[in-house]
């Protein structure tokens, strides 16, 4: 009776299937499951973020970011295309930037995911557009000291997490979490845990070159992106 699924009802942002589903923020997911990978862990005050980074061996680092500052103490760590991620961090910004204004004080972790949240799922619901293909894992330290990491994906979803991984190898990068994370894990071991991970799904090719790393810690809350050098020494403590 009906067309097979993804038929015709993919044609078009605003028609759903007879199964109640959105074929273009489905594959505005998929583009999201095939970005390269990314992970965010927590404890109760700080943020370490690190992802897989490709690159040739000609290509400049500019215009292949993974981390993004948000706030000063707020990053981003994403995965899907790097474009439409650009432009939500750039809308995140001028909102954390509004909130200092309107209300002389940072904005919190969760308004600033919400604010991209509803934008993004303004995307899902209007003729002539398409869905970001980009999801975030946001994460920083509250005014009040306590550190937060929120998952958002196309649709404009959010959910909050202590440890989480995103893009292509994510579901190995999770089980490892699960079987490694604990609640009270201190700073210095929190540094190596997302890099251990990475390390479970890229092995050898895992180097300075491969990943970026950044730090939001209790002792001052200010964004930090690794340098080559720093990033070394993490990597010899593995």
């Amino acid at each position: 009776m009906f067309q097979q699924a993804g038929r015709g009802y993919d044609m078009a942002i605003t028609q759903f299937s007879p199964e109640g589903r959105l074929f273009q923020v489905e594959y505005a997911i998929e583009a999201v499951r095939r970005g390269t990978t990314a992970i965010v862990c927590r404890n109760s005050h700080s943020v370490v973020f690190a992802v897989e980074k490709k690159s040739s061996e000609l290509q400049e680092i500019i215009g292949s970011e993974k981390i993004f500052k948000v706030d000063d103490h707020i990053g981003a760590a994403i995965a899907g295309l790097t474009a439409d991620a650009r432009v939500l961090i750039d809308r995140a910004r001028v909102q954390a930037q509004v909130n200092i204004l309107n209300y002389d004080e940072r904005i919190s972790i969760k308004d600033s995911t919400l604010n991209i949240c509803e934008y993004l799922q303004l995307f899902t619901q209007n003729a002539g557009v398409r869905p970001f293909g980009v999801s975030f894992l946001i994460a920083g330290v509250d005014p009040n000291g306590e550190a937060s990491l929120y998952l958002t994906d196309p649709s404009g979803a959010m959910w909050g997490y202590k440890a989480f991984a995103i893009g292509a190898g994510a579901t190995e990068a999770r089980v490892y979490l699960e079987e490694n994370y604990k609640e009270d894990i201190i700073d210095d071991e929190l540094k190596l845990l997302p890099l251990r991970a990475l390390k479970e799904l890229m092995g050898d090719k895992l180097n300075k070159e491969t990943c970026d790393v950044a730090f939001i810690m209790k002792d001052d809350i200010k964004f930090k992106l690794l340098s080559n050098e720093e990033k070394e020494d993490l990597l010899n403590k593995l």
